[in-house]
């Protein structure tokens, strides 16, 4: 587990890093509704980066399959819940651990809080690798339907596979809502942005 929380931080961080500059870093189709729920992408620009996230998904997924034909039992690792767990149960986890992964993201892209350079997707990374940590026994701790889509198409196992979508798709909108409506409402916006031009020039 801790492997694998360490290879989800430090893979997510150097894509976010990579990507930052080209789409804003978005490798994650629950972090793409979360912007366009908060306005700051348009509908048709996040249907195209859905479409290129769930491609991409399924052809990683496909090189994994095809890289490990030699084994006894080719297999690649779909995602599933505990047993002791519920479909409901498992979605709200996915859904908190998402929340605050795109709340992270938020605040990494806000221009008012300065700029954070490489700092910013190594914090979005170790959120992603702490989630991992703390939920990967009972939901796979995801975070992103387009990994729990890619292994499930491939994999050809797709029980459960609403869990990956529904709660972090609920969870990446209120987070972009609460950021932009409730951390910094609209005149609170206003004011911190004169505040941050009439500073240091940060």
């Amino acid at each position: 587990l801790i492997t694998v929380a360490i290879a989800n931080a430090f893979a997510l961080s150097s894509a976010v890093y990579i990507a930052a500059g080209v789409s804003g870093g978005h490798v994650n189709p629950a972090v793409t509704f979360g912007m366009a729920v908060g306005g700051h992408i348009s509908v048709p620009t996040a249907l195209f980066y859905w479409l290129s996230q769930m491609l991409a998904s399924v052809f990683a997924s496909l090189i994994l399959r095809v890289m490990t034909v030699s084994q006894v039992i080719p297999r690649v690792p779909a995602y599933a819940i505990a047993e002791e767990m519920t479909g409901f149960g498992a979605s709200m986890l996915e859904g908190l651990l998402t929340f605050v992964l795109v709340y992270t993201v938020y605040a990494f892209s806000d221009p008012r809080r300065g700029p954070f350079g490489a700092i910013g997707p190594l914090v979005i990374g170790l959120t992603a690798g702490a989630g991992v940590l703390a939920v990967g026994p009972f939901s796979g701790g995801s975070m992103n339907p387009a990994c729990a889509f890619g292994s499930a198409v491939i994999a050809g196992k797709f029980k459960n596979q609403a869990v990956y979508w529904v709660g972090p798709l609920i969870g990446a909108a209120v987070a972009g809502l609460v950021y932009d409506n409730v951390v910094f409402p609209p005149d609170d916006a206003a004011e911190s942005i004169r505040g941050v031009s009439d500073g240091d020039g940060v």
